[in-house]
């Protein structure tokens, strides 16, 4: 479908329940040099998030971010994040305008997708029904090789895309290939400063959110220290969960692992709409409180 972001025709995935009444909408945000496909691999059905959780009952929306898919071809050099911002929240408005949402909005977002997902959730005025905020691939600082990359320019290596190749259904990489598209320059040009654009977002969110790293993930710093700095940013936030997926590289949903972290993210919407339940404020990796 085509949705309209303050004029600028955004393509998107939509998959929904069999009745058409969902129990809220999942607005799913790519990572950089992806498209929305990356959230329907169609390596394996199984696999994908938009068939799940339409059968679990929620609308799923997978968006092309500015300067990809139908909005390419107007912004050949895309936009930055805080460009971006305001028009995901308009094609989100549009879309509410004219399809059910039931109990609000729950972004889900991969890599730089995440970066947009918290620039969003920090514009939340607290009426806008987003319940909560999902962030698998990007963390807060960049490992220390990945840093390198990043300043120089570099794209990185497939091993820090990736992971181990076996992680990967068979296929995956011939059934993905229209997913995969150029990352803009002017996004590009947002990768360097991300680390302090992190601390200032973070601590503007005030919905519970949680931040899944793969086993295999090489772009992110996460020892013990960075992780409590980056779960103490969020200073206004009710709750805060890091996790790790095991056997999972950095592109997730395109893996053997990505039913299991659909389902894990999935279920953290569900304490998200009844917080009432939703266990203690804040957990380190694999859930232990912190």
């Amino acid at each position: 479908m085509v949705l309209d972001a303050a004029g600028l025709p955004l393509s998107a995935l939509l998959s929904e329940p069999a009745d058409g009444v969902p129990r809220a909408l999942v607005v799913a945000v790519h990572g950089g040099g992806m498209r929305a496909g990356y959230f329907d691999g169609q390596a394996r059905p199984e696999l994908s998030l938009l068939r799940l959780g339409a059968r679990l009952g929620y609308t799923v929306l997978a968006v092309d971010r500015p300067g990809y898919g139908r909005s390419a071809a107007a912004l050949p050099d895309g936009l930055r994040v805080s460009e971006q911002t305001p028009l995901l929240r308009a094609a989100v408005a549009d879309f509410a305008r004219r399809h059910p949402v039931g109990q609000g909005v729950f972004l889900l977002a991969h890599s730089f997708g995440g970066k947009l997902a918290l620039s969003a959730a920090a514009q939340e005025a607290g009426g806008d029904g987003l319940l909560g905020v999902d962030i698998s691939g990007c963390g807060r600082r960049y490992a220390p090789g990945a840093e390198d990359d990043v300043r120089a320019g570099r794209a990185g290596d497939r091993r820090r895309h990736w992971g181990p190749l076996r992680l990967y259904p068979p296929g995956t990489f011939r059934a993905s290939a229209g997913t995969v598209a150029p990352m803009p320059a002017r996004e590009a040009a947002d990768l360097v400063a991300w680390p302090g654009t992190f601390d200032r977002l973070a601590a503007r969110v005030r919905v519970p959110v949680r931040i899944t790293f793969a086993e295999h993930e090489l772009w992110w710093r996460q020892e013990d220290a960075e992780l409590a700095a980056l779960a103490a940013a969020f200073t206004a936030c009710p709750r805060v969960l890091l996790e790790r997926q095991p056997d999972a590289g950095h592109n997730i949903s395109l893996g053997w692992a990505a039913r299991a972290y659909h389902l894990r993210a999935l279920a953290f919407l569900e304490e998200c709409l009844h917080p009432a339940t939703a266990g203690p404020t804040a957990a380190g990796p694999g859930g232990a409180g912190h």
